[in-house]
């Protein structure tokens, strides 16, 4: 009968193996197979096995087992990393802001953004719907700019109450310019995009159109788009294909982003009610 080697200690079961200690499976960990004698560093795990990788670029997949590899010769169990708890994914707004998912309908504002047609109010209700509802703002049209004075006079804008205009093809010297100047004020912001419409501040690549095509002065500019794209549609279907391939900010041209984004925090600025 083979003793310990304390013969007084009443240990007869041999001499005491040392725990074999645990190692995490990550990529720094080069281990050996003690029975085939592969060596490589640790490039993957899964539930099955650990994936090893040599000097040569070899890789052998081995099961997980108890004491089943070498580090540096020692005998070692190999385990698999422990699942990290990511942080929770933040949902993003169609604008790129983040989405406000537990927010309480708000009363709307006093102030307001105006936009000159039907197809604008739509195009920023699709990409700003959510901010402006998280931030109360409502969304109003105009029937051109034409009149913008007097509608800005009848609004009556103040410091609690203020208002911000988008205009389409507003550039030095055009008539919506010098309108925009007279309707401007101090609590009154009028912004706009170099686009002959609002259709254009849609990118190509998400129409899927190379550009957008020139239409001549003085030719109905919707119309001619439709043509020459060669699109059998009513400018109104056209409108309805341009808004349904947009989805995300980013399908929409900087100039336009950049003014509406410009509006909103002019109508919520601190102290507007």
């Amino acid at each position: 009968m083979r003793y310990g080697n304390d013969v007084l200690s009443g240990d007869r079961r041999g001499p005491r193996r040392r725990p074999v200690p645990e190692v995490v499976a990550t990529p720094d960990v080069v281990a050996e197979d003690p029975v085939g004698g592969f060596c490589g560093a640790v490039v993957a795990c899964d539930k099955d096995g650990v994936t090893l990788e040599d000097r040569h670029g070899a890789r052998r997949v081995f099961p997980w087992r108890p004491a089943g590899f070498l580090i540096d010769g020692e005998p070692v169990t190999l385990v698999r990393p422990k699942a990290t708890t990511t942080p929770p994914h933040r949902l993003r707004s169609a604008s790129g802001s983040t989405a406000v998912t537990d927010a309480t309908a708000r009363v709307a504002r006093r102030s307001r953004i105006y936009v000159e047609g039907v197809h604008d109010a739509e195009l920023v209700e699709r990409i700003w719907g959510h901010d402006l509802r998280v931030e109360g703002i409502a969304v109003e049209f105009l029937a051109g700019i034409d009149d913008l004075p007097a509608v800005v006079a009848e609004f009556a804008p103040t410091a609690e109450r203020r208002l911000g205009v988008l205009v389409d093809h507003l550039v030095p010297g055009s008539k919506e310019s010098r309108i925009a100047a007279r309707a401007s004020g101090p609590h009154v912001l009028v912004c706009g995009h170099p686009f002959v419409d609002v259709w254009q501040a849609v990118t190509p690549a998400a129409v899927g159109i190379p550009e957008w095509p020139e239409v001549p002065p003085g030719e109905p500019w919707k119309e001619g788009v439709v043509a020459r794209l060669g699109w059998r549609m009513t400018t109104g279907e056209a409108w309805r294909h341009i808004l349904s391939r947009v989805n995300r900010h980013t399908d929409l041209e900087p100039a336009l982003l950049g003014r509406v984004e410009e509006l909103i925090d002019f109508v919520t600025a601190p102290g507007t009610a």
